[in-house]
């Protein structure tokens, strides 16, 4: 018997129902802010991502030849497609430009709970802003959505500038390094790192900066901070818009790709696999043929988000079974449309059992039974069943419908 590939699920109707719920909702706040939907293809050229990142990430992604021996790639990730497509297609378009996304990724690496090889992300890209307003509505807009979908979480914002100005003095090869040994909490690689480039004094600044969650005593920890001003700005924008965070100057999320604002969202219920979210500001559009455009933006992991949630979030349709005699079929086929075209989930016999085998199949899925019979075929009533409480009426198709929608609305 065939299986699904390794790192990839299948999703059966109660848990599509449940995504579908949340990704609903994430849309529906993207909107309310001015965000709207673009796609892009599934693969890409493989140059779209070792442009910036190197031939290393190959290990990690899916590659392929086409018949043509053009090199592809699906995608590991969509800033890089969505700024490509700013390039092709919208480069002389009004700005700034606010779109968003809801799409499947894929990377090769070892599946574990909430992380798969294919994988959902919705995120938004602000392309063409570069205030501190632009900064602080990409956060808030984070926060707005992970609120939307259930989720708890903790908001971590850091910015940049901390670390350029207490690294500045060091060769951007090294830098990188540094960064990784902040970010894994690798003291002793730090401190051998800093050794090899002469600043072994550098380590108690770095360790203090990322365990520093006070903006002023930042400051003072890295010395001149040229977006000083601007850091500020942002950080009161969002006090004044209640956003809950904390401050964090050791987010990293690579010193050549994100050039300012950092940040991160992590569930508060999973394990080491916990975060959900990852942004900031960033510069990526002249490393791609296009002209130097400042964005920012972030990316939501919707399926950790969905493993977060578990049970808490269920769509719960009320559903509608019409069960009929042969006499009461056609009159059955009238009443199944009417309840359809209410809105409601109805679902008819399809298998000509009797009419008991047709009420306990039913009561499986079912919260209302209709039973169509001779004698209501001839009347225009209905006998409607409420299958959670056993209560049993005959009445008329409108009576019928008031109630069920009401029990839907509850």
């Amino acid at each position: 018997m065939l299986q699904k590939p390794r790192g990839t699920r299948d999703f059966l109707p109660d848990e599509m129902e449940a995504r579908r719920a949340v990704e609903w909702r994430l849309r529906e706040v993207a909107r309310r802010w001015g965000y709207r939907e673009v796609c892009t293809p599934e693969f890409e050229d493989l140059d779209l991502f070792t442009m910036r990142s190197g031939d290393g990430i190959i290990e990690e992604m899916y590659v392929f030849e086409d018949k043509g021996g053009r090199k592809l790639a699906l995608r590991p990730e969509i800033t890089a497609a969505v700024i490509r497509m700013y390039i092709n297609e919208a480069s002389v378009a009004p700005k700034p430009i606010r779109w968003c996304y809801f799409a499947d990724c894929f990377r090769y690496e070892r599946p574990q709970k909430g992380r798969y090889r294919q994988f959902w992300q919705f995120g938004m890209e602000l392309i063409g802003a570069d205030t501190a307003l632009a900064d602080a509505e990409a956060i808030t807009l984070a926060s707005k959505m992970l609120d939307a979908t259930g989720v708890t979480y903790d908001l971590k914002v850091g910015h940049l500038s901390f670390m350029k100005s207490l690294l500045k003095e060091i060769e951007p090869r090294f830098q990188r390094r540094i960064m990784a040994h902040l970010d894994k909490k690798d003291l002793e690689g730090l401190a051998c790192t800093l050794e090899s480039v002469s600043k072994p004094g550098l380590g108690e600044s770095l360790r203090a900066l990322v365990e520093c969650r006070d903006l002023q005593d930042a400051f003072e920890i890295a010395g001149i901070v040229p977006e000083r001003d601007r850091i500020e700005r942002m950080v009161g924008i969002l006090d004044a818009s209640e956003v809950k965070y904390t401050l964090n100057f050791g987010i990293a999320r690579g010193l050549d790709y994100y050039t300012g604002m950092v940040f991160e969202g992590f569930a508060q219920n999973l394990g080491a696999e916990n975060q959900i979210l990852g942004g900031g500001a960033y510069r990526l559009a002249h490393l791609l043929g296009g002209e130097d455009t400042p964005s920012c933006g972030f990316a939501i992991g919707f399926d950790r988000v969905m493993v977060s949630l578990g049970e808490s979030i269920q769509r719960k349709d009320t559903v509608v079974g019409v069960v009929c005699t042969a006499e009461g079929r056609r009159r059955a086929l009238e009443v199944a449309m009417a309840f359809r075209h209410a809105g409601l989930r109805t679902e008819m016999d399809l298998m000509e059992r009797g009419l008991g085998a047709q009420i306990s199949h039913a009561s499986k899925t079912a919260a209302f039974v209709i039973v169509i019979g001779a004698r209501e075929a001839e009347s225009g009533l209905v006998t409607l069943k409420n299958l959670q409480t056993g209560e049993q009426k005959t009445t008329d198709l409108a009576s019928a419908l008031v109630e069920v929608e009401a029990y839907g609305a509850r």
